[in-house]
């Protein structure tokens, strides 16, 4: 019919129609117990050495500081706060998502009871609480409330009582504070203080 023009559409323009947007997130993947620093060390080369750093930006791996007595000297070592698993900050490709599940050491991704549905991004809320616990321990291993044990002797180096010895009688690592006894004209004192506000004798 006159006056009707067939619109062409060019073979980028129909692509970009048909791929709907990938959408950035944080996502688990489940690996070998025992090798998710080997994982995190693979990906990690990748994004810097491969085109995967386009859309894998970040892998985690939560963890937590924790002191043992070994020969009766204290050690602090790092442990996994989620064994098996690893967090990614990826945007889901399918070239991505087979890059990753083809990993060394990589199970699969984390799904739910569905094993063939699509893997989930964490809840904001989620990702927020893991960073949270990583930023909870990534100070100086000297700086963390788990690197006193109840029953060790400290000096007070801040507020009223700076100066004074103290035992510790209890520990709460959630609020990173410990509470301490000093002892004021022969009476003992119990005190809440911050793990900043002491440091060993």
């Amino acid at each position: 019919m006159a006056g009707t023009a067939k619109k062409t559409v060019s073979k980028a323009e129909e692509v970009s129609v048909k791929r709907p947007k990938v959408q950035r997130g944080w996502y688990v993947l489940r690996a070998i117990s025992g090798k998710e620093a080997k994982v995190k060390e693979i990906l990690d080369a990748q994004i810097k050495n491969t085109d995967l750093g386009k859309h894998l930006f970040q892998v985690l791996i939560p963890t937590e500081k924790v002191l043992t007595v070994r020969s009766g000297k204290k050690v602090v070592k790092e442990r996994n706060l989620y064994s098996g698993y690893v967090f990614v900050e990826a945007e889901l490709t399918g070239e991505t998502m087979a890059t990753l599940t083809n990993t060394s050491n990589v199970i699969d991704f984390l799904r739910g009871r569905d094993r063939s549905s699509a893997p989930e991004c964490l809840r904001e809320a989620e990702v927020r609480r893991m960073l949270g616990v990583i930023d909870d321990f990534s100070g100086n291993p000297d700086e963390g409330v788990n690197d006193y044990i109840v029953g060790e002797t400290v000096k007070v180096i801040d507020g009223p009582f700076n100066g004074f010895s103290a035992i510790i009688e209890s520990v709460n690592s959630e609020k990173k504070k410990i509470t301490v006894a000093v002892k004021i004209f022969g009476r003992k004192t119990q005190l809440t203080l911050d793990n900043s506000q002491v440091e060993r004798e």
